[in-house]
This record gives structure tokens, C-alpha cells and sequence, in this order.
């Protein structure tokens, strides 16, 4: 066989039922998943897929949550020779109109003639099914079945869709092909065999299979280099992050891999009779990316675990996107993580010059073998990153593959610089705030108020906008409160103008939750910007505990277009 996705789960089931996947529940109690078992219920889903009409090269969506059914749809579909593109399941029922919306859309872009799902998600999805009109409907997997099929691709044959995180209105589905899958996690693999993870025999991971970094990072790792892999669901996570660190120690992982939040949601949130017996002398790296990395988090997070055994130096912050399968850098796994003050207003006018009283900005490293990356030397720009694991378009959008990819050189619409030979990350280019002409990076204002007491943690979003009766740019932040605190807003305004020196036009505190966000839980920033200018944001305090009750339960929130009565008026 071919070296595909397939072929490596027909190597992986050949070596004996020992290694596998782990699903942990919220007891801490193990359901395991060996290789050899996944390979034939996916090989009987393969066959109940032919058996209703799904061909080769056609693409199937499948929305599970972390379980067995997920691996048994993906590569079940894998072994048709179809293509799967996994979206995220509604896994809470409030914005419920939202998800069918954005659900029907990635569905349409990818042209899916089928979606897998489960028991348990299929009939919520009614909604989103309905108006893609999939051509081969929606069913469970559970009732996916037939004789044994093992489709023999080719490397060059796409191996999945995965969104690309910062898909809002108009869906990006990133094309992959077997050799780009298997050239990422072969340069992952290089790095962590040169950082002395040379057996990583067991991983833990919490991050949706849905996402890049849960899927490409973690399972196919796993299954390429034939290990275990303990998996949490993101949702238990969240509602108790000490299972991660409980799971790392259990099993003596080595690597596990999260996006800057989670780092700190573990400080705030784990409590010191939850670590009992817990050593993470073994995690040797601990890998932060997928969002803006913080030097104020990691030293937290150093701080409130070293007792446990946490190595300073195993705080590793990586840098990558969907577009380039997975990874594109990683920083030195030999030191602690590295983070350089820069002058704000020199990077504001787009040059990086160390001061002492500046930015921090955390470095994520260099390119990972077999990727070339292309950044300015000391000034602000675009990076670009080519090399085998790049893709080679967006799923049936050759415009949008056009602008993204120029004589195989990936232009990743972040911006950043290289300083000493590591790279220096500064935000995305839509994203920018533009003041009077100069350039500021979101995270470092939303950054300045995060900390504050009341504010919810990744509840922040920094936006600039210029008014249809003005030429006049203006920054506007708005806050989800977590609790009542008074004169938050005022407050805010004020740390604003300490770390930055801008003062913003307006700040609008919201109720938790309202923020609009990516499938991997990142805010969408212009997507806010629209809603407020739509007035579809509801500011907190216009929000009785009756109204807020009934519109999370009927999923309704984002839907209210009360007159806008911010608590600091524009000026």
C-alpha cells in the first residue's frame, strides 16, 4: 500500500491490540479503543458507506464529539476513499440558530453529500441538514455497516477538509492531502525525538478532534508512530482542568499540546487537593499555540505547579495554522521559554525595537524541518511559510487559493518578524487595530484588562472602526463581566490608557458568553464589530436575570436588537 492515513492504521493495527486511544470520563474512568478494533469497524463503516452511494473523492462531514464513534466515521470514510471534514458538535444547546447558520455554510462550501453523526447529535443537527441539503441526508454511524472495505489511496489524494480557525462569515475549508498530513507529523516527530521525547509511548490531549491541533497533533501522531492516546473530552476539561494534569502524571506522557487559555484556566482553577500524588516531572514539553502566547500566563503557570515537578524549560510555545497543516514552528526545547520587550510605539509604525518598558511578545521558536519560513528582519510584515505539509488550496474556492498561495510560498495573513533567528508573532492582519495611522496588535489591549476583577477570562475583544459620518478611527473594546462590579467599564478605559497610552472611544460590557467565537473558542473580532454596528450585542446592563435565563435556554442571545445603551459614551 501507498504511505497514507490508511495504510499507517492497517500498520498500526498489525502490531497487536497493546496501543490504542483511552477515552476518559468525568470519574477518571478508562474505555479503550486498540488500533486492531478501530481498523475493522472502520473498515464496516467503509462498507456501509458504499453501500449508500458514497464514492470515492466525495466529501463526508462528520460531527461527533470526542468518543469512538468519531475515529469509527473518520477513517471509516478514510477507508471508502471519501473525504471526511469534521465539524464541531453542538455540544450546548444555547445559540442554537447560530450553529445550524454556520454548520449550513461549512456543509454548502465543502459540498458534502453526506453527514455522519451521532445518537445523541443528529437529530439537533435537522436544522443545519435542512438547509445544506446534503444529497445522501444525515445518519447515525452507529447504524453504518457493510462488508469490509479498505480503499488503497494514493499520497497525493486528499486525506481531509479541516476549517481554518479563523473561518467567520464566509467558510475556508483547508484541503489535505495524505503526503501534506504525513510530512507535518513526520516534522513533529523529528522535534520531539531531538527534545529526548524519543519515547513517547503514551499522549494526553483534551483539544477537539474537530481542530487541527487535536486531530493532526495528537491522533495522527499517535497512529503514525504507533502509541496510546488518552483522550478528555474539551467539554470536562473545561469543568475540571485538573484531569489534565492528573491524566499527564497517571500515564507519564511526555508531550501534550494547548492553546494559552487553558495554561491559564489550570492556574486559576486547580485547586491544591486536586494535584495529590500528581508529578509532572515527565512532561518534558508542554506546547502553547493556536492563540497569542503569554509570558505573564506561562510564568503563572511555572509558578503555581513547580511544586509538582514542573520543569521550567518544558514550556514550549509553537506556532502554526491549518493552511500549513499543523505545525510551523517550535521554540528551543533547551530553555525556558524566551520573551522580549519591544518599544510600543515603534512597533505601532511597524518597526520591532527592544526596550526595556515595551510589549512582551513571546518568541515561537524556528521552522520546523522541511518548512521554509519568510518574515522581515526587525519590521513588522507577513509571513509566509513554504514547504511539503502547505496545502494546496481551499476546497472548491480556487479565488480564495489564489490569494492565499503564490508560487507555493503560503502567505498566513498573520504578521510578525524574526528577532535573534525566532520568530515574533504580532497578530493577524485583519485583525489590526489602526489608530491615527499606526498599527496595534488586538491581544496587547485585551491583555491590559484580561487580569482585571470582573472580567471574564478570553471574554475581550479590541476592534477599531471608523463611523459612516467620520474619517476618524476609533478603538472600541468590548468586555464580557463575569459578576457585578461597579464602574467596570470606567475601569477598564483606565488600564487601557496605562499599558497603552489609548484611550478608548468606547468600551461595551456584555453578559459572558456573547462574544461571537471561532469553533476553537477564539474571538471573532470583526464578526463583533458587524453585530454591534447591527445591534446584536446586548449590553449587560440591559439584561434583567430573567431575560438572560430565558435567552440562553431558547438559544436566542444573539439575536436581540434592543437601541444601544453602552455604560461610556462615545466621544
Amino acid at each position: 500500500m501507498s504511505d497514507t492515513l490508511g495504510a499507517r492504521l492497517v500498520r498500526a493495527a498489525a502490531l497487536g491490540p497493546e496501543k490504542g486511544v483511552v477515552f476518559l470520563d468525568r470519574e477518571e474512568r478508562e474505555t479503550s479503543l486498540r488500533w486492531p478494533e478501530l481498523l475493522a469497524r472502520a473498515a464496516a463503516v467503509a462498507g456501509g458507506l458504499r453501500a449508500r452511494g458514497v464514492r470515492p473523492g466525495d466529501t463526508v462531514a462528520v460531527v461527533l464529539p470526542t468518543g469512538a464513534a468519531f475515529f469509527h466515521a473518520f477513517f471509516g470514510v478514510q477507508l471508502a476513499g471519501a473525504v471526511p471534514v469534521p465539524l464541531y458538535p453542538p455540544v450546548r444547546l444555547g445559540r442554537l440558530d447560530e450553529y445550524h447558520a454556520r454548520t449550513a455554510a461549512m456543509l454548502t462550501a465543502v459540498r458534502a453529500r453526506l453527514v455522519l453523526a451521532g445518537a445523541r447529535t443528529w437529530r439537533v443537527l435537522g436544522d443545519a441538514v435542512a438547509r445544506a441539503r446534503p444529497e445522501l441526508g444525515c445518519v447515525d454511524v452507529d447504524g453504518v455497516t457493510g462488508p469490509a472495505v479498505v480503499h488503497e489511496a494514493r499520497p497525493e489524494d486528499l486525506a481531509l477538509a479541516q476549517f481554518s480557525s479563523g473561518t467567520t462569515v464566509e467558510p475556508k475549508p483547508v484541503a489535505l492531502t495524505h503526503a501534506n498530513v504525513l510530512a507535518n507529523v513526520s516534522a513533529i516527530r523529528d522535534v520531539l525525538l531531538e527534545a529526548g521525547a524519543d519515547s513517547v509511548e503514551h499522549g494526553v490531549s483534551w483539544l477537539p478532534l474537530y481542530h487541527d491541533m487535536g486531530l493532526i497533533g495528537t491522533v495522527f501522531l499517535a497512529l503514525c508512530h504507533p502509541a496510546s492516546l488518552t483522550l478528555i473530552p474539551p467539554e470536562l476539561f473545561v469543568a475540571r482542568p485538573a484531569l489534565w494534569l492528573r491524566a499527564l502524571s497517571r500515564t507519564r506522557a511526555t508531550v501534550s499540546a494547548a492553546p494559552n487559555f487553558a495554561y491559564a484556566l489550570c492556574t486559576e482553577r486547580i485547586r491544591d487537593e486536586e494535584m495529590e500524588g500528581v508529578d509532572l516531572g515527565g512532561w518534558r514539553l508542554a506546547l502553547n499555540g493556536a492563540e497569542p502566547v503569554s509570558a505573564t500566563t506561562l510564568r503563572a503557570f511555572v509558578g503555581r505547579f513547580a511544586r509538582w515537578g514542573l520543569r521550567p524549560e518544558a514550556l514550549t510555545p509553537v506556532y502554526g495554522l491549518a493552511e500549513a497543516t499543523l505545525a510551523v514552528t517550535f521554540s528551543d526545547w533547551r530553555t525556558p521559554f524566551r520573551a522580549t520587550r519591544f518599544d510600543r510605539d515603534a512597533l505601532a509604525d511597524g518597526r520591532a525595537v527592544p526596550a526595556a518598558n515595551g510589549t512582551e511578545l513571546v518568541s515561537v521558536g524556528q521552522a520546523v524541518p522541511g518548512v521554509e519560513l519568510d518574515a522581515p528582519i526587525g519590521t513588522v510584515g507577513p509571513i509566509r511559510v513554504k514547504g511539503p505539509s502547505i496545502t494546496p488550496g481551499y476546497l472548491h474556492q480556487p479565488e480564495l487559493t489564489r490569494a492565499a498561495i503564490a508560487d507555493g510560498w503560503l502567505d498566513t495573513g498573520d504578521l510578525g518578524f524574526l528577532h535573534e533567528g525566532e520568530l515574533y508573532v504580532c497578530g493577524r492582519t485583519k485583525d489590526v487595530v489602526i489608530l491615527r495611522g499606526r498599527n496595534y496588535a488586538p491581544h496587547d489591549i485585551e491583555q491590559a484588562i484580561e487580569a482585571m476583577p470582573g472580567v471574564r477570562a478570553g471574554g475581550v475583544a479590541a476592534v477599531s472602526h471608523v463611523p459612516q459620518d467620520d474619517e476618524t478611527e476609533r478603538l472600541i473594546v468590548f468586555v464580557e463581566a463575569q459578576g457585578a462590579e461597579p464602574d467596570l467599564a470606567t475601569r477598564c478605559r483606565e488600564a487601557v490608557l496605562a499599558a497603552m497610552g489609548l484611550d478608548p472611544a468606547l468600551v461595551v460590557v456584555l453578559v459572558p458568553g456573547t462574544l461571537p467565537r471561532t469553533s476553537s473558542g477564539k474571538i471573532r473580532r470583526g464578526d463583533t464589530l458587524r453585530r454591534w454596528i447591527e445591534r446584536t450585542l446586548m449590553p449587560a446592563e440591559k439584561v434583567t436575570p430573567r431575560m438572560l435565563a430565558g435567552a440562553l435556554a431558547k438559544g436566542t442571545l444573539a439575536r436581540w436588537r434592543p437601541a444601544l445603551a453602552p455604560d461610556v459614551s462615545p466621544r
